[in-house]
């Protein structure tokens, strides 16, 4: 169940303004590919695990991701670019407006069963807000691995750093520095 999102309109509404979350980009996939390649290197796995860049407004947009050819049947075959609102953990990074490190999901009973990631068995996840100069949360930035993972504060701090990055790059799109 996701708390009460206060904020959609808005976020709707500037997502639109930033010309976001109509059409995959080839640089958010190249994105999600650095995010997930820091994240192997993080925590020492012997493979990439997946990382999305995920808008969040009436749905959810994926807009960028990096699947290992390893989990590519598995998540091609279920994650189209549109997912509900109910699905996955990036809706409740936006609305609580703050990271969310789930070493095992399995250990925290409100977000285990959640279906789609049932279906791509996500084990365990990371993920930051990515939230705009203007105050507006757009979306997240996340990794998500079939096995749990020890991310810790160095996981934190990574996603959070990357999801800077991100909103950084949307700013320059806007013709501000990042």
């Amino acid at each position: 169940m996701i708390p009460p999102d206060h904020e959609a309109s808005q976020r709707v509404a500037r997502l639109r303004e930033l010309g976001l979350g109509q059409a995959r980009e080839s640089e958010f996939d190249e994105f999600a590919h650095q995010v997930a390649m820091d994240a192997q290197k993080l925590v020492g796995l012997p493979s990439t695990p997946v990382a999305f860049v995920n808008l969040v407004g009436d749905d959810q947009f994926v807009c960028g991701v990096y699947t290992p050819p390893a989990a590519a049947e598995i998540v091609d075959g279920i994650l189209g670019a549109r997912i509900p609102l109910n699905a996955g953990y990036c809706p409740h990074v936006v609305v609580r407006r703050k990271a969310l490190i789930l070493d095992d999901v399995l250990d925290y009973p409100r977000f285990a069963g959640n279906p789609i990631v049932d279906k791509l068995m996500v084990r365990s996840y990371a993920g930051a807000p990515l939230t705009d100069r203007t105050g507006t949360v757009l979306g997240t930035v996340c990794v998500v691995d079939n096995e749990p993972r020890p991310w810790g504060k160095a996981g934190l701090d990574l996603m959070k750093q990357r999801a800077a990055d991100l909103v950084g790059r949307i700013q320059r799109r806007e013709g501000r520095p990042g």
